[in-house]
This record gives structure tokens, C-alpha cells and sequence, in this order.
């Protein structure tokens, strides 16, 4: 971190950061695609199910958090390595997973390994490019969907294959290595552009558009997550294949956000985040009443809603509350991540409850799966109508903020 600019190369610490999204993201889609497998080899319920999944998205907001705090002292190359070492421990400690417990702990490992990943590369790249904060954030959160796009698509061809979920986790030790490979001896700047006291940033918190924005960030997060999460649960009896629909979203998610650019500058950010909330609104309420080939163009819809969400959130804290810093951005992602930990039980609860309601009131057997799947949607729903509401206030008042940043 106390390298001076004239030896560091962004492109490479850009692209580093770019693989170990993807490795973060493959994380996501393909356990995601496994969990069909995992329920049918250790006998799991869906809210056992939605523990395990849990359990990454609260490791993932303990580390931004930690990584928050820590972030001016030790900077990003700590951070980074710090991820290298747990995705690695946790994508082993997965494939050798004998049960509910080992399967947890090795949860929490991945999400600790890609709440780090954010912690460090969100404040680095704006740091980087600070003139083009909110456009380049996007740029690397390309690769989220993107790297979703690819574990999708690997998890699909290896289940065909018959190859089992152990092979599906150990692919990623791949991509893990490249961004090791990528970092380790790399010079790292100094932050040079973003507020570096830990003091000030922790003061800055306590404002009430922060505030606002952290609450908003935890119903944006269950919004796109909340769905995805769950595809295969959800999508499995629909006609459509899960993995395909989560590759048709994510694909065109990664799609959005490499040409976010010109429709920030166009909307600015709080326009597309009202525009991301009401389309995500109709694409989740359409994926609850479709099936078969219909649920695709559905899926397309809420893809176009949720493309924006997490990297505008970001970008929106790094612009409009600059002294918040490196932790202000830390604290909004695990915020998002957290409530997932919280919510994904609950959406297995929802699950499991329609579907017993289902088997009551007569559902033939070969429907229940999709019965259950869309009125599990229709209260995912009330998530993105709810932010609807939350950023058509933000919209009124974007002057006054606007203002006084």
C-alpha cells in the first residue's frame, strides 16, 4: 500500500479484481445448481438448504465489514490475499463436506472469501478511477453476472455429464489460482483520492442518507438474490431449465452494466434506481405466473430490473457520501449480503409452506413444485414494490443531497 504510482499497473490490479469476481460469482451460481444434489445426497430440507446458503451471505458481510474497518491501515493487497487463502480453504473444506455442519463452516469460508473480494476492490477502483466512479464500478461488477453466466453454464454441462457436485465445486480452484497468481508480488497504490481516516469515515456514517441508503440496500439485495438464489428450487418443475434461466439473467445483467455509462449519465443514479425497482417489480410478478418457454422472457425482464442495483448503490455512497470512504462502501455490500443470511431461511420457509399448502388443497403431484414456486415469487415481489416507493422519495429529494455533498 505504499507503493508510489509510477510502479503500480491499474490494468492488472482491474483485471486481477475482475477474476476474483468471477470466482466470487461462479461461488454463487454454482452452489446455487447444486442444491438439488446436496438435498437428495444428505437428505436436506429447504430451510436446511437455506441455513447452508445462509451462511455465505453472512460470512460475505463480516468480512466487508472487517474489511471496512481494517482497510486504511492494512489497504487492498492485504485484503485480497486474505481472500486468495479462504476461497481456496473454503472451496476444500466444501468438496470434502460430510454433512449439515462441515457444510456451513465451509459456507462461511467462500462468503468471508467474497466479502473480501469487495472490500477490496470497491474502494481500489474507485480510488483508481476516481473521476469515473460510478461507470467503472459497473465495469467491474460485470463480472458478477458474468462469472454467474459461466458457474451456470459449467454447472449445467457437468450435471449432464453426471459428474458430481464435488467436480462442480473443485472447478472453481481453477480461477482461484489465476487471480492468486495475478496479485501476489503486484505493487498496490496508496489511496490517494478517498478519504483515509478511519475516524471521519465512521462519523460520516451517521448521516441520514447513509442510513436510508443501508436499509435500502438490504431490500435490494433480497430482490436480486432472493430470486437467483433459489432458481433451482424455484424453476425446477416450471419447464424451463433453472441453470438457462440463470444464465439468460445474469448473461444479460453482465451485458447492462458494461454499457451502464451512458444511462447513469442519462438517468444519474437515482433515476436508475428507481427505473431498476419498478422493472424488477414486473419481472418477479411475471416469473410467478409464467411457465414454460414464457418464463425466459420473464426472466429477461427481471434481469433489465436488477442489472443496476448493487453497483449504482455502490457508486451512489462513493459520490454522494465521499466521506464515508472505503468502510461506507464495505458497510453498504454487507449490508446487502447480511440480510441474505436472514432472508434465505425465510424464502426456504416460504417454500417448504407452499408446498405443504399445496399437497392440502389437492394440487396433483406433478404441479405442487410449481405451485409452491410461484406463490414463493409473489412474496418476493413485495420486496422491489417496496423500493419503489423508497427511491421515488430519494428522487424528489435528489437536489437537496445532491447539494451538500
Amino acid at each position: 500500500m505504499t507503493t508510489t504510482s509510477a510502479t503500480i499497473n491499474p490494468q492488472r490490479l482491474f483485471a486481477a479484481c475482475c477474476v476474483a469476481l468471477i470466482v466470487t460469482a461462479m461461488t454463487f451460481a454454482i452452489r446455487a445448481g447444486i442444491l438439488t444434489q446436496l438435498s437428495a445426497d444428505f437428505d436436506f430440507t429447504n430451510a436446511q438448504l437455506g441455513w447452508i446458503n445462509g451462511m455465505a451471505f453472512l460470512g460475505f458481510p463480516v468480512a466487508m465489514m472487517f474489511g471496512g474497518l481494517i482497510y486504511n491501515h492494512v489497504g487492498a493487497r492485504t485484503l485480497m490475499y486474505l481472500a486468495f487463502a479462504c476461497h481456496l480453504i473454503g472451496l476444500v473444506l466444501t468438496i470434502t463436506a460430510n454433512g449439515f455442519v462441515t457444510l456451513l463452516l465451509s459456507s462461511f469460508f467462500i462468503g468471508f472469501a467474497n466479502g473480501s473480494v469487495e472490500a477490496a476492490c470497491n474502494p481500489l477502483i474507485t480510488d483508481i478511477y476516481h473521476t469515473r466512479k460510478t461507470a467503472m464500478l459497473n465495469k467491474f461488477h460485470v463480472w458478477f453476472p458474468g462469472g454467474i453466466v459461466i458457474g451456470a453454464l459449467v454447472s449445467s454441462l457437468m450435471t449432464k455429464l453426471g459428474l458430481d457436485w464435488q467436480w462442480q465445486i473443485a472447478i472453481m480452484i481453477i480461477p482461484t489460482i489465476i487471480y492468486g497468481v495475478m496479485i501476489f508480488g503486484q505493487p498496490f497504490p496508496t489511496m490517494a483520492n478517498s478519504e483515509t481516516s478511519t475516524k471521519t469515515n465512521i462519523k460520516a456514517l451517521f448521516t441520514p442518507l447513509f442510513i436510508f441508503m443501508f436499509f435500502c440496500m438490504t431490500v435490494t439485495a433480497a430482490s436480486e438474490f432472493g430470486t437467483q438464489q433459489w432458481v433451482d428450487r424455484i424453476f425446477g418443475a416450471s419447464g424451463a431449465h433453472p441453470m438457462l434461466v440463470l444464465a439468460l439473467v445474469t448473461g444479460l445483467m453482465a451485458l447492462g452494466r458494461f454499457f451502464a455509462g451512458p444511462i447513469v449519465e442519462a438517468l444519474n443514479p437515482v433515476g436508475v434506481l428507481l427505473m431498476s425497482a419498478v422493472v424488477t417489480t414486473i419481472g418477479i410478478l411475471l416469473l410467478s405466473i409464467a411457465s414454460g418457454g414464457l418464463i425466459y422472457i420473464a426472466a429477461m425482464v427481471f434481469a433489465i430490473g436488477v442489472t443496476y442495483f448493487w453497483p449504482t448503490m455502490i457508486g451512489f455512497i462513493s459520490e454522494y457520501q465521499p466521506k464515508t470512504g472505503a468502510l461506507g462502501m464495505s458497510l453498504l455490500g454487507g449490508a446487502g449480503m447480511f440480510s441474505m443470511s436472514m432472508w434465505n431461511p425465510v424464502i426456504g420457509g416460504w417454500l417448504d409452506d407452499a408446498k405443504a399448502e399445496a399437497i392440502a388443497s389437492g394440487v396433483p403431484a406433478e404441479a405442487v413444485e410449481l405451485t409452491a414456486g410461484q406463490a414463493t415469487l409473489q412474496n418476493l415481489a413485495l420486496f422491489p414494490a417496496f423500493l419503489i416507493i423508497a427511491f421515488t422519495v430519494l428522487f424528489v429529494l435528489r437536489k437537496r443531497f445532491a447539494h451538500n455533498k
